[in-house]
């Protein structure tokens, strides 16, 4: 397929731009959604200055379209685009502070969902082959339910929070956002399943963590990403207390090449791919940047704590289907850590 053109939704986010980095490297040509033109030209500039130091001249072009939850916000970008052959809905907003979740978090995640699948029926079912669709692991765990028992998930489970749950405040109202998002999928595709020429598949990320595609320019500033986990530990110092965070992680490289796959394989098709790799904690995180960067001041990072906090974290992943499936060994979280480090110091 390589050649054919991708659409990418959200084309400044975080996996967004190593999703593009990675179709850039293998000669498809991208089309990124932008909410502004001023956007639209950074991620231009820094898409060109890497690709013509790599691979010479990057078949990109970005669009702009300001609103998710607008009504027809693809119609008619659908319809001037007739050569996308593959959709790449990756554009969600991120929890972030706000008085407002049903408006900012909620809303956005689910009306934009529901307005791509719709553009997509009535302007590019002639066209278009793949759709995928980025999720989270927060739509498999039951995260913000107050669920804790200990138990094993998989592909086939789902996260029974609600929409009145996920008003509570803004981490919830992502977990419920991600959700209600992808169960709006997987009811669209049941409900027109006779009328779809294109295939479906989503991808359900732990935390990502990893560099950011194309640099730093200000290390000073908060990641917008949970890669911002990896930069609060950093700016720990040496005394003091390390914030208790334990999860699953996965390299938003492997994230990137986890969307790729799920149009070019057809064995992807229908599926839910979970991306989990190692439980992480800030424990952790702070004795790989230590061990990794002796010189820097921060704390050591209790390892003995950091295997007590995952010994007692109550989920485990079973994603076996989805690593047949995708077929590569994952980035490891210490390889993770000291890419993203490198980036920041």
């Amino acid at each position: 397929m390589s050649g054919e053109t991708v659409f990418v939704t959200g084309a400044t986010g975080y996996i967004a731009q190593h999703i593009i980095k990675q179709l850039l490297s293998k000669g498809y040509s991208v089309i990124g959604s932008v909410r502004s033109q001023s956007k639209g030209e950074q991620l231009k500039e820094l898409i060109t200055a890497h690709h013509q130091d790599t691979t010479g001249d990057a078949k990109f072009d970005y669009v702009i379209v300001e609103s998710l939850i607008e009504p027809g916000a693809f119609d008619s970008i659908l319809q001037n685009h007739k050569e996308v052959g593959v959709f790449i809905h990756s554009a969600s907003p991120i929890p972030f502070a706000t008085d407002n979740v049903e408006k900012d978090i909620l809303q956005p995640a689910i009306d934009g969902t529901k307005n791509v699948l719709t553009s997509i029926k009535k302007y590019g079912n002639e066209n278009i082959k793949k759709l995928v669709i980025t999720s989270s692991i927060a739509a498999v765990e039951p995260l913000g339910t107050g669920q804790t028992e200990p138990k094993t998930i998989s592909e086939k489970d789902w996260n029974p929070i609600t929409f009145e749950q996920g008003l509570a405040n803004p981490a919830v109202a992502y977990y419920a956002s991600k959700t209600l998002a992808e169960r709006e999928v997987w009811k669209f595709v049941d409900e027109n399943k006779n009328q779809l020429n294109f295939d479906v598949a989503v991808i359900n990320p732990s935390f990502v963590f990893g560099p950011q595609a194309f640099g730093i320019k200000d290390k000073s500033a908060a990641l917008r990403s949970t890669g911002e986990i990896i930069n609060s530990v950093l700016k720990l110092k040496s005394n003091d207390p390390i914030p208790s965070l334990v999860a699953s992680f996965i390299d938003v490289r492997d994230v990137a090449r986890a969307h790729i796959i799920a149009f070019e394989d057809d064995d992807a098709i229908g599926q839910r791919l979970i991306l989990d790799n190692e439980i992480f904690t800030k424990e952790l995180i702070a004795h790989l940047i230590k061990k990794n960067f002796p010189s820097l001041d921060i704390p050591e990072g209790d390892i003995v704590k950091s295997e007590e906090e995952i010994a007692n974290y109550p989920w485990r992943v079973d994603s076996t289907k989805t690593e047949k499936i995708l077929g590569f060994k994952y980035i490891s979280l210490d390889k993770s850590v000291v890419d993203t480090v490198n980036q920041l110091i």
